[in-house]
This record gives C-alpha cells, structure tokens and sequence, in this order.
C-alpha cells in the first residue's frame, strides 16, 4: 500500500495507478475511503462528508441544477495484478484499472479541477460495491442520510468503453424447490427422484423466448436462465430434493412486482412446491428526457446504449434522480485476471465531463 496521499495534481489516467495501488477488495475500503476524504478536503470549495467508508463531497453554488458523479471504490479480489503496470502502448493494468478506478480517477479530476461549475456537484465514493447488496455502500447512504444524494441527474462511472449506456436492467434471484422421497438407486422405484421432477422447470427455461421492449427510446433484452442446480445425496440414493436457481434479468418498464409475478406464472405448472426469492432489485429507466442528460449528450458524443447489467443506476432512480452510466473502462475487461484500462479512454472521458460541467 503507497504511503504518499493521493496527488489530484496528476490527469486522470496516473491517478488512476494511485488508486490501483490502494488494494480496496471489497471489505477492506478503509484506507483507500481515508485517502479519498483526506483528498477531498484539501479542496476548499467542497464540503466534505462521511458515513463509514463512504465520502460525499458537494458544492454549494446555488446553481439551478445539481449533478451527481458516482463512483465505487471496491474491487474483486485480487489476481496477483497489483500493484499496477503502464505498458508502452499507453493501457495501465491492474485490478480495479476497469471496475471502476479509472471511473473514480475521472471524479476526483473533476472535484479537483472544476471549481466554477455550471451545476452544483455531488461527488459519492463508496463501499462494498461489488458484493452482496445489503452491503452497498450507497444504499446506506441513501438510507441514512438521503439528503446528500439529493439532485437532478446522475452519471455513474461504471465502465462503458466511453459509451453513454441508459438505466439498468432490474435482476431477479428465485429458488425454484421440488421435493421426493429418497431410495437405494437399486431399488428407485421405491422412491421419487427429484431431480427428474425439475424437468419440467428446464424445459419451460430452454423453451422461454426474450421480451425485447423499447423503453425511452433504447431497446433491452430480457434473459431468464438457470444458473445453478442443486440435488443429490450419494451417486447410490435417489434424490429428495432439488432445487434449480433461476435469474430473471428484465426490462425497466417492469416494476419488481410485475417481474416477480411474470416468474411465479411462467413455472405456475412445473410442479414447483416452494417459490423463494433468494435476490431482487429494481431496474431503471434510461433518463435521456432530462434536459442535463441532453447537454452530457452533446457533450460525450455517441449515441446512448441500454445498460443489460444492474448497475447502481437503479438506487437514484429510486430516489427519483434519473440517472446514466459512462465511464473509460472496458465492460468486458471488468474482473478479469488481466483486467486493463486505456488511458487515453480515461483522459477522454476527463475532458469530456469538464466540458459538459464549464461549457
């Protein structure tokens, strides 16, 4: 771990290295949240907050608008690729370099180097991102002090490739139980196998066709898949029990007790005695309506694209704050052993958020 603080003096793309050098694996944000704060209130035309590892900072301009920027400061576990590594074609390796700390480097850019604004900025660094969501660092926050998250549009640095990606898609985790009655497999027809009482379970699964829905203007695509199976007692003993883990990935237009309900029906006849929902959170819808999400446009480029994965997009759309994900990291890089970075995506990403927030 580096002794020196944090240098926002540096571009986006060395702070990033900074921040990869911090290990942060979820858990463990402590001195990483430490460093962030510490950095922040050297910054005079910030207030500064903080509620366990998480740290807010905000201006307070009286502008008509005010803006989030948000940005997780955990990591998956480390791969043997810290600390980080600048190759000679200019990419920046390590953990955390795509998921999410070259996000969080382009916030701390901004908090640093934008200190006329044209909207009132709310700055959101916090933990336990990438686990389970009791856990989210910013669902505390919401939950504890909602008012330090108040605003009018928010952009999460999640990575996008330096796309614009719109809202969420809401996930939905079932366990879908049969139960039988156990027998020496010499002898199976004396019990009831379980495990073959969960066919109809897969078949409607193979047999499920994708809803495609346009929803403001982008267009989702819902998944429902087995991700798991459980059953089984010893290979000599027919099974009792069994039970298959099922992931609905839906559309925003579909509040969470629609998805649930769209579950519970589409197995309603698979012989599924108990129906327990193991995890569920809320999609959210894109937000490019909002008349700051049209200047971010103009100011980023591109055309936006819907967000397949559930991202913490769908916690400000809860509190009624639309909101998008952009950010330098590539998705597909995100958690990988070899996980890497641009850094020239990072310094565009820099430059393109400066310009939204002083034009």
């Amino acid at each position: 771990m580096p002794e020196t603080p944090l240098d926002l003096a540096l571009d986006a793309a060395r702070v990033t290295a900074q921040l990869v050098d911090f290990p942060s694996e979820s858990g463990t944000e402590k001195p990483l949240a430490d460093a962030v704060e510490a950095a922040l209130r050297a910054l005079p035309h910030l207030t500064v907050d903080r509620y366990g590892n998480n740290v807010v900072a905000r201006t307070n301009l009286g502008r008509a608008e005010r803006v989030i920027l948000a940005g997780h400061i955990d990591t998956v576990p480390i791969a043997d690729n810290v600390p980080s590594r600048l190759d000679e074609d200019g990419v920046l390796w390590g953990c955390g370099t795509c998921d999410m700390k070259s996000g969080v480097a382009v916030q701390l850019r901004i908090a640093q180097t934008v200190t006329e604004p044209n909207r009132d900025l709310t700055f959101v660094f916090y933990d336990n991102e990438e686990v389970a969501a009791h856990l989210n660092g910013l669902g505390h926050v919401a939950e504890a002090h909602p008012e330090w998250i108040e605003g009018d549009f928010a952009v999460l640095l999640e990575p996008t490739d330096g796309e614009v990606e719109g809202g969420c898609q809401g996930t939905l985790r079932v366990l879908l139980k049969v139960t039988g009655e156990r027998a020496h497999s010499a002898r199976a027809w004396m019990g009831d196998n379980a495990i073959h009482k969960a066919a109809p379970i897969l078949a409607r699964l193979a047999a499920y066709e994708p809803r495609t829905p346009e929803v403001d203007g982008l267009r989702f695509h819902e998944g429902l898949n087995a991700v798991r199976i459980e059953g089984g007692v010893a290979t000599n003993v027919i099974p009792d029990a069994c039970t298959v883990t099922v992931n609905f990935r839906y559309a925003p237009d579909r509040t969470e007790e629609e998805a649930e309900a769209f579950v519970r029906d589409y197995f309603a006849d698979c012989g599924v005695e108990e129906f327990i929902v193991d995890d569920h959170t809320g999609g959210a819808r894109p937000g490019l309506n909002h008349p700051a999400a049209a200047a971010f446009m103009a100011a980023v480029g591109g055309e936006a694209r819907p967000k397949f994965g559930w991202t913490d997009v769908s916690r400000f759309s809860a509190l009624g704050v639309p909101a998008v994900n952009y950010g330098p990291g590539e998705p597909l890089l995100a958690h990988k052993a070899d996980e890497r970075v641009q850094t020239s995506k990072v310094l565009a990403a820099e430059e393109r958020l400066r310009a939204w927030l002083t034009s």
